[in-house]
C-alpha cells in the first residue's frame, strides 16, 4: 500500500506535526509506503495547486490528511484532489472537531474590507462569513471517504455538525510511544507538571492561582508541593499583541509568591520528555476553551501532552475543555470545570493530602498507554485504509 500524507512535519513546531511524524513512522513500520508531497509547501491556494500538479496522484492508493491546528493547506488540498480525482480514496484525521478548518482562506466581498479595520471588526467579519465556511466544510466532509477523530465525543460532534451519515467517522485514539515504565518519585514532595506549548489560552495563569490558593489554605504544604512548567515556546505565540507572555507568567509567579515552588524546563529536548514527565507524579492541563472560537463551534479534540502522560504512566488533572473528560474517565485522573480556579485548587489540595491517588492514577494510565501504542494504532489505520480502498461500507 502506498499513501500520500498531507500534514505538517518537523521541524514545524506544533502538536499536529509531532503527531504526523510518529504516525508516518508507525505506518512505515507496518509496511505502508508514505509519500509527503506537501512538505514545506505554503498553505495557500496558489502554492497548494502548484504542489499538487507536481505529484503523480495515480501512484498512490489513498490520500490521508491531518486537519486542525488552524491550518488551511491540507483542507484546500483535499478539496482540489476531490475535484480532480473523484474516485481517489481520501481520508482525514480531524484534530479539532466539531469543525474541520474553522475559517476560510479569503473572506468574501464586502466582508474582506473589514479585515483591515480595528478589532473587533475583523473577528466580526469571520463570524458573519461562518455560514459559508460551514457549508464548504460540510461539502468536503461528505465527499471524503472516511474521517477519523481521536475521541468518541469528537466523532459524535463532528458527525452532527457536518451532517455526516452514521458510522462515517471512525474513532482511533491518540497513540503514544512505548516508554519504559518508571516508579513514581517519593511521595514526600508532590511534583506537578504542566507540559505542552507555553502560550496564552492554556490556562497556565489559572494553575498558578490555584497553587497559590493551596498554599494559602494549607501553609504546611508550601515545602511539599512543586510545579514544573515545561514545554516549547514558539516566538509567534510567546511574543504576541499582548506582550511577552513568559515575562508575564514570571511576573505573576512573583506577585503570588510562588518563585520557590516553580521549576522551568523550556524548549525541552525531545529525548528528555519522557524522563521529565516520569520525574513528576501528575500532569496538570488547565486548558480553557477559546472564547473567539466559541462563536464558531466547540473544540472537542484531545491533547498530545495528555497522550504523553499515559505513555509515561502518569495520571492527569485536567479541565473539562475539549474532550479531556472522556480521556481521564477511567481512573487515570481528575477533572475540574474550565476556568474554575477554586475547583482546580481543591483538586490539587485533595491530591496533596491523599498522594496515594497519584499511584492509582499512574497504574491506570500505564494500562491505557499500553493499549494505545503506535504499532497497534498503525495497524488500525492500515485496516481502515484497506477498507477505504476496497470501498467497504462503514463499520465493515
Amino acid at each position: 500500500m502506498r499513501i500520500a500524507l498531507l500534514a505538517p512535519l518537523p521541524p514545524e513546531k506544533n502538536g499536529i506535526a509531532d503527531y504526523a511524524n510518529h504516525f508516518k513512522s508507525a505506518l512505515e513500520q507496518v509496511g505502508v509506503t508514505v509519500a509527503t508531497p506537501l512538505t514545506g509547501v505554503e498553505g495557500t491556494s496558489v502554492a497548494i495547486k502548484q504542489a499538487l500538479s507536481g505529484f503523480d496522484w495515480q501512484s498512490v492508493d489513498l490520500v490521508h490528511a491531518e486537519l486542525g491546528g488552524g491550518r488551511l493547506g491540507e483542507f484546500l488540498a483535499l478539496r482540489e484532489l476531490r475535484k480532480a480525482y473523484p474516485n481517489l480514496p481520501l481520508t482525514a484525521t480531524v484534530h479539532d472537531p466539531e469543525r474541520i478548518v474553522w475559517r476560510r482562506e479569503h473572506l468574501p466581498f464586502p466582508l474582506n474590507l473589514l479585515e483591515r479595520l480595528p478589532s473587533p471588526l475583523p473577528q466580526a467579519a469571520v463570524v458573519l462569513a461562518d455560514p459559508l465556511t460551514l457549508s464548504e466544510e460540510r461539502h468536503l466532509a461528505n465527499r471524503l471517504t472516511r474521517l477519523i477523530t481521536l475521541t468518541r465525543l469528537g466523532a459524535d460532534c463532528l458527525t452532527q455538525r457536518m451532517d455526516l451519515p452514521a458510522g462515517k467517522v471512525a474513532v482511533i485514539n491518540h497513540a503514544n510511544l512505548a516508554i519504559a515504565p518508571a516508579p513514581l518519585p517519593p511521595l514526600d514532595t508532590l511534583r506537578l507538571l504542566y507540559f505542552g506549548f507555553i502560550y496564552r489560552g492554556k490556562g497556565i495563569e489559572d494553575l498558578l492561582q490555584a497553587l497559590a490558593a493551596v498554599f494559602k489554605n494549607a501553609p504546611e504544604l508550601r515545602d511539599r508541593v512543586r510545579l514544573t512548567l515545561a514545554g516549547g515556546t514558539a516566538a509567534e505565540m510567546a511574543f504576541g499583541a499582548g506582550g511577552n507572555y513568559l515575562e508575564q507568567l514570571k511576573s505573576q509567579i512573583a506577585d503570588l509568591g510562588l518563585e520557590s515552588a516553580i521549576d522551568w524546563r523550556l524548549n525541552l529536548p525531545a529525548d528528555e520528555i519522557a524522563q521529565t514527565i516520569q520525574a513528576h507524579h501528575v500532569m496538570v492541563l488547565p486548558y480553557r476553551e477559546s472564547k473567539k472560537l466559541g462563536l464558531l463551534g466547540r473544540q472537542r479534540g484531545t491533547s498530545g501532552a495528555l497522550s504523553w502522560a499515559t505513555a509515561c504512566g502518569r495520571g492527569a488533572i485536567t479541565s473539562n475543555a475539549r474532550a479531556f473528560a472522556e480521556e481521564v474517565a477511567s481512573g487515570n485522573g481528575a477533572i475540574f470545570p474550565e476556568g474554575d480556579v477554586n475547583a482546580l485548587s481543591e483538586q490539587l489540595l485533595r491530591l496533596a493530602r491523599t498522594p496515594s491517588l497519584a499511584r492509582d492514577w499512574a497504574e491506570r494510565a500505564g494500562e491505557i498507554g499500553r493499549e494505545r501504542l503506535w504499532p497497534l494504532t498503525a495497524q488500525k489505520f492500515k485496516q481502515l485504509f484497506e477498507q477505504a480502498i476496497a470501498g467497504a461500507p462503514y463499520g465493515a
